[in-house]
């Protein structure tokens, strides 16, 4: 079986990780969709930084109030989610405890 290809949308850096991963690992189906997801996360989370980085944290609402910029918000989520992405990729291997409660 063929790797699979990186996903045309990915930056070039991230698309390269995205094939060190699928060719350094077997990864189910799944996963790949996994490893898509936290991908997709990861550039997110670097475009709403490169526009932090050109238009500050905060903006001025039209009541000269200092409101966050959107992408604080973008990037905050997106770390999360490329974080717990990578959570359960479980690329290191090493089982880690269920971090939820035990359900009733």
């Amino acid at each position: 079986m063929s790797a699979p290809k990186a996903p045309r949308h990915l930056s070039r850096a991230t698309a390269d990780w995205w094939r060190s991963v699928t060719r350094d690992y077997q990864l189910e189906p799944h996963h790949v969709r996994l490893l898509t997801l936290a991908a997709e996360a990861w550039d997110r989370c670097q475009q709403a930084r490169e526009a932090l980085d050109a238009y500050g944290l905060v903006f001025l609402d039209r009541h000269g109030g200092v409101k966050p910029r959107p992408e604080v918000a973008i990037e905050r989520d997106n770390r999360v989610a490329f974080a717990r992405l990578l959570r359960e990729l479980d690329l290191d291997g090493e089982p880690l405890p269920d971090p939820r409660p035990p359900r009733r």
